[in-house]
């Protein structure tokens, strides 16, 4: 079995102190960099900052949150989960990128997506019917400005290019990822263009996207790619026991599934499906460090990934419970995970 990278993701979740009290978006952003210099020190593989642009989350300008922590991380790679890029420019995406790739020497990635929330597309003047051709045209043009050669490009969604070439250039290039939630297309588009595959798996079994998985090494090939990597990103919580852990993270998941539920029409949060979802076929992966480790190692080991990134902020969970968390997840979890997929 391949060596896992094991890394964290955040959507940088306003949280609330020690005092129960709502906090800053501008302390959340600066614990959110303490973070990351505690994944650094635990040597987990990546730290993953999200972009929205609503209350209940801080960052909407992750490249500047993840340059602060490039500034106090040694080995930890930074990257985005994800990038909006359907409201997002492709060139000035790559320059933004370029330049936390030196500030990091080299550990910069992006993880694209259409996005789930839509607040971006009108607070930057994009049509929502243009959902689908936004994200193919500018797919197709981040992809060409990754080559760092000029490029002439013709779309409909923005000015075209005419022999273009953009700056700084990296020394060894960016890691790229396209975050899917689960529809072929989205897959084979992956695929077409040569990504790495970054599964969001936030509800149900991770064995139901094993077809997926499939399909992507079936695409690859197709399309005359080398075997890129598949990830995963699903939310969870550590703590030293199971019971400690579900009454730290069900209060905190509760309060943002049912705000964002509101809006979307979803039914109101419970106790019992949260038991299912953290439970062997659920999608949160929350508990001990055993029985984290456990659950994934066998996801890791269905899909075949090469990477697991656990959303660790969810809703109002504390600073100082996201910081044992991370603790527990590189110097408990992470060894047992190897060990077991080792041993299989």
């Amino acid at each position: 079995m391949h060596e896992v990278e094991l890394g964290l993701d955040t959507f940088g979740d306003i949280t609330i102190g020690e005092d129960g009290e709502r906090l800053s978006d501008a302390q959340t952003i600066r614990d959110i960099v303490d973070q990351a210099v505690v994944a650094d020190e635990v040597g987990l593989s990546f730290f993953g900052v999200g972009e929205h642009h609503r209350h209940e989350f801080a960052v909407s300008s992750p490249e500047i949150v993840l340059a602060a922590a490039a500034a106090r991380t040694e080995r930890i790679h930074l990257g985005t989960a994800v990038t909006v890029l359907s409201s997002d420019d492709p060139v000035r995406l790559y320059e933004r990128f370029a330049t936390l790739d030196a500030i990091s020497r080299g550990r910069a990635e992006v993880i694209l997506g259409r996005g789930s929330f839509i607040e971006s597309f009108p607070l930057f003047g994009y049509d929502l019917r243009d959902y689908d051709v936004l994200f193919e045209e500018k797919l197709d043009l981040f992809s060409q400005l990754l080559r760092e050669q000029p490029v002439t490009w013709q779309g409909t969604t923005r000015a075209s290019l005419d022999a273009a070439d953009v700056y700084p250039k990296t020394e060894h290039g960016i890691t790229a990822w396209v975050g899917v939630g689960g529809s072929p297309e989205s897959v084979v588009r992956t695929a077409r263009y040569g990504y790495g595959l970054m599964l969001a798996i936030i509800g149900g079994s991770a064995a139901r996207f094993r077809p997926y998985v499939d399909l992507y090494h079936r695409s690859l090939e197709s399309f005359g790619h080398e075997r890129m990597p598949v990830g995963v990103h699903s939310p969870g919580h550590i703590a030293d026991t199971d019971a400690q852990a579900w009454d730290e993270l069900y209060p905190a998941m509760e309060a943002n599934r049912n705000a964002i539920g509101a809006e979307r029409g979803w039914p109101p949060y419970s106790r019992l499906q949260f038991q299912q979802d953290v439970g062997p076929e659920g999608a949160i992966y929350a508990g001990s460090p055993e029985t984290v480790a456990r659950k994934i190692a066998q996801t890791v080991k269905t899909l075949g990934a090469e990477r697991f990134d656990l959303k660790y902020a969810n809703g109002t969970l504390s600073h100082g419970r996201m910081l044992r968390s991370i603790e527990l997840y590189g110097t408990r979890v992470a060894p047992m995970v190897r060990e077991m997929l080792a041993a299989s």
